[in-house]
Protein backbone atom coordinates (compact mmCIF):
# COMPACT_ATOMS: atom_id res chain seq x y z
CA UNK A 1 0.00 0.00 0.00
CA UNK A 2 2.81 2.65 0.66
CA UNK A 3 4.52 1.75 -2.39
CA UNK A 4 1.08 2.80 -4.12
CA UNK A 5 0.79 5.98 -2.09
CA UNK A 6 4.59 6.66 -2.64
CA UNK A 7 3.84 5.99 -6.64
CA UNK A 8 0.48 7.83 -7.11
CA UNK A 9 2.35 10.93 -4.67
CA UNK A 10 5.31 10.50 -7.44
CA UNK A 11 3.07 11.64 -10.35
CA UNK A 12 2.76 15.15 -9.08
CA UNK A 13 6.67 15.39 -9.77
CA UNK A 14 6.01 15.98 -13.56
CA UNK A 15 4.86 19.67 -12.30
CA UNK A 16 7.78 22.04 -12.75
CA UNK A 17 7.85 24.90 -10.37
CA UNK A 18 8.54 27.06 -13.22
CA UNK A 19 5.46 26.71 -14.80
CA UNK A 20 3.95 27.16 -10.96
CA UNK A 21 6.15 30.35 -10.22
CA UNK A 22 4.94 31.89 -13.79
CA UNK A 23 1.42 31.39 -13.76
CA UNK A 24 1.63 33.08 -9.74
CA UNK A 25 3.75 35.80 -11.26
CA UNK A 26 1.45 36.12 -14.44
CA UNK A 27 -2.23 36.03 -12.01
CA UNK A 28 -0.91 38.22 -8.97
CA UNK A 29 0.69 40.81 -11.45
CA UNK A 30 -2.69 40.90 -12.75
CA UNK A 31 -4.68 41.75 -9.56
CA UNK A 32 -2.36 44.70 -8.93
CA UNK A 33 -2.35 45.92 -12.62
CA UNK A 34 -6.08 45.89 -12.98
CA UNK A 35 -6.44 47.73 -9.94
CA UNK A 36 -3.74 50.65 -11.55
CA UNK A 37 -6.12 50.68 -14.51
CA UNK A 38 -9.04 51.98 -12.01
CA UNK A 39 -6.49 54.75 -10.60
CA UNK A 40 -5.69 56.02 -14.02
CA UNK A 41 -7.31 58.72 -16.80
CA UNK A 42 -6.14 57.27 -19.80
CA UNK A 43 -6.63 60.60 -22.16
CA UNK A 44 -4.24 62.55 -19.79
CA UNK A 45 -2.29 59.77 -18.26
CA UNK A 46 -2.96 61.17 -14.79
CA UNK A 47 -3.95 59.53 -11.24
CA UNK A 48 -8.08 60.01 -11.52
CA UNK A 49 -9.64 62.66 -9.23
CA UNK A 50 -11.63 59.98 -7.53
CA UNK A 51 -8.57 58.05 -6.51
CA UNK A 52 -7.09 60.30 -4.50
CA UNK A 53 -10.59 60.94 -3.03
CA UNK A 54 -11.08 57.17 -2.15
CA UNK A 55 -6.98 57.07 -0.31
CA UNK A 56 -8.79 60.55 1.67
CA UNK A 57 -12.39 59.23 2.37
CA UNK A 58 -12.95 55.79 2.17
CA UNK A 59 -8.84 53.76 2.55
CA UNK A 60 -7.66 55.98 5.01
CA UNK A 61 -4.58 54.44 5.72
CA UNK A 62 -2.78 55.77 8.69
CA UNK A 63 0.72 57.62 9.31
CA UNK A 64 0.67 58.43 5.74
CA UNK A 65 -0.81 61.80 4.04
CA UNK A 66 -3.64 60.64 1.77
CA UNK A 67 -2.17 61.74 -1.72
CA UNK A 68 1.36 60.21 -0.54
CA UNK A 69 -0.94 56.97 -0.06
CA UNK A 70 -2.62 57.63 -3.27
CA UNK A 71 0.76 57.95 -5.77
CA UNK A 72 2.84 55.16 -3.39
CA UNK A 73 -0.01 52.47 -4.26
CA UNK A 74 -0.98 53.39 -8.15
CA UNK A 75 3.29 53.95 -8.60
CA UNK A 76 3.22 49.81 -6.93
CA UNK A 77 0.49 48.57 -8.81
CA UNK A 78 2.15 50.01 -11.94
CA UNK A 79 5.94 48.37 -11.12
CA UNK A 80 5.79 45.81 -9.56
CA UNK A 81 3.35 43.48 -12.23
CA UNK A 82 5.92 44.41 -14.68
CA UNK A 83 8.54 43.23 -12.52
CA UNK A 84 6.43 40.01 -11.66
CA UNK A 85 5.88 39.52 -15.50
CA UNK A 86 9.65 39.39 -16.36
CA UNK A 87 10.61 38.01 -13.48
CA UNK A 88 12.93 40.66 -12.63
CA UNK A 89 13.64 41.54 -8.92
CA UNK A 90 10.66 39.42 -8.51
CA UNK A 91 11.20 39.14 -4.97
CA UNK A 92 11.58 42.41 -4.36
CA UNK A 93 8.28 42.88 -6.11
CA UNK A 94 6.87 40.36 -4.17
CA UNK A 95 8.00 41.75 -1.01
CA UNK A 96 6.33 45.47 -1.91
CA UNK A 97 3.21 43.76 -3.20
CA UNK A 98 3.26 41.57 0.24
CA UNK A 99 3.24 44.98 2.38
CA UNK A 100 0.52 46.18 0.31
CA UNK A 101 -1.84 43.73 0.68
CA UNK A 102 -0.99 43.47 4.30
CA UNK A 103 -1.62 47.07 4.68
CA UNK A 104 -4.87 46.63 2.52
CA UNK A 105 -6.16 43.85 4.81
CA UNK A 106 -5.08 45.65 8.03
CA UNK A 107 -6.58 48.97 7.53
CA UNK A 108 -8.72 49.14 4.34
CA UNK A 109 -10.99 45.70 3.70
CA UNK A 110 -10.15 43.44 6.75
CA UNK A 111 -13.12 41.52 5.78
CA UNK A 112 -11.47 40.69 2.88
CA UNK A 113 -9.05 38.05 3.92
CA UNK A 114 -9.43 35.23 1.76
CA UNK A 115 -8.59 36.97 -1.70
CA UNK A 116 -5.87 38.81 0.57
CA UNK A 117 -4.64 35.57 1.84
CA UNK A 118 -4.24 33.96 -1.27
CA UNK A 119 -2.24 36.64 -2.93
CA UNK A 120 0.38 36.51 0.18
CA UNK A 121 0.09 32.82 -0.23
CA UNK A 122 1.69 33.23 -4.09
CA UNK A 123 3.83 36.17 -3.38
CA UNK A 124 5.39 34.21 -0.02
CA UNK A 125 5.81 31.82 -2.62
CA UNK A 126 7.88 34.08 -5.18
CA UNK A 127 9.49 35.25 -2.40
CA UNK A 128 10.84 32.60 -0.59
CA UNK A 129 11.49 30.12 -4.05
CA UNK A 130 12.39 32.72 -6.69
CA UNK A 131 10.50 33.62 -10.21
CA UNK A 132 11.43 30.21 -11.26
CA UNK A 133 13.30 29.42 -14.93
CA UNK A 134 11.24 31.18 -16.90
CA UNK A 135 12.40 34.32 -15.64
CA UNK A 136 15.05 37.03 -16.70
CA UNK A 137 16.09 36.95 -12.82
CA UNK A 138 17.37 32.84 -13.73
CA UNK A 139 18.91 34.42 -16.77
CA UNK A 140 20.12 36.75 -14.93
CA UNK A 141 21.48 34.35 -12.23
CA UNK A 142 22.67 32.44 -14.65
CA UNK A 143 24.69 34.58 -16.57
CA UNK A 144 26.67 35.62 -13.52
CA UNK A 145 27.50 32.19 -12.11
CA UNK A 146 29.21 32.01 -15.76
CA UNK A 147 31.26 35.01 -15.50
CA UNK A 148 32.14 33.96 -11.80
Amino acid sequence: MAALIRRLIGWYDWLPYCLIALFARIFIGLVFHLSWRTKIDFETWSIKPATFFLFAQEYKVPLIPPAVATYLATTAEFICPLLLWFGLASRFAATALLGMVLVIQTFVYPNAFMDHGLWALGLLMIMRFGPGKISLDHVIESWMAFKA
